[in-house]
């Protein structure tokens, strides 16, 4: 196997199990806690999501790799692979880190900080309605496009991998 193969399938790996956990909580997390009172919703959200800034390894691992291996793919798509498949990798590593770790800079994670950083307990009810408006509508706007874009990345590079 050679160098750029493996490159490609770390990336296609990682950035596919980043789409998973993406989807995860486009289909069942968000949908689940969705049912919740404004205060338990946007507790319960601050509890999953301080499990993630809690430096999770695992996370880290596969969130931070899948951007690194992406780049890496980029890179090494530019020496080792011609025409359409080099394209194919270099289109798909800039739509994921345009569309899916740049939108979670960006947007995402500071909505969360925003949210972790409220004392909700201290929140009228008429507060909690706003505040979980204000979170909830870009939250999970966001987070459909980041599932879509980090899916159809997943699906180019596992082309990519198939035909080199």
């Amino acid at each position: 196997m050679e160098l750029i193969e493996i490159i490609l399938f770390a990336a296609a790996l990682l950035c596919s199990l980043v789409a998973g956990f993406l989807i995860a909580f486009e289909i069942v997390l968000m949908p689940g806690i969705a049912k919740l009172s404004d205060l338990a919703y946007l507790h319960a959200f601050k509890v999953i999501d301080g499990v993630i800034q809690n430096n999770q390894p695992v996370f880290i691992l596969i969130w931070l790799g899948s951007a690194l291996a992406a780049i890496a793919a980029a890179v090494a798509s530019v020496w080792h692979l011609t025409g359409f498949n080099r394209l194919l990798v270099i289109a798909a590593c800039v739509i994921y880190l345009l569309g899916v770790q740049l939108p979670t800079v960006v947007i995402n994670v500071p909505l969360n900080n925003q949210l972790q950083a409220q004392d909700l307990e201290k929140f009228s009810d008429s507060e909690l309605k706003k505040a979980r408006k204000d979170f909830e509508g870009p939250w999970l706007r966001w987070n459909s496009i980041r599932t879509l874009i980090s899916t159809l990345t997943s699906v180019l590079l596992i082309v990519a991998c198939v035909s080199i």
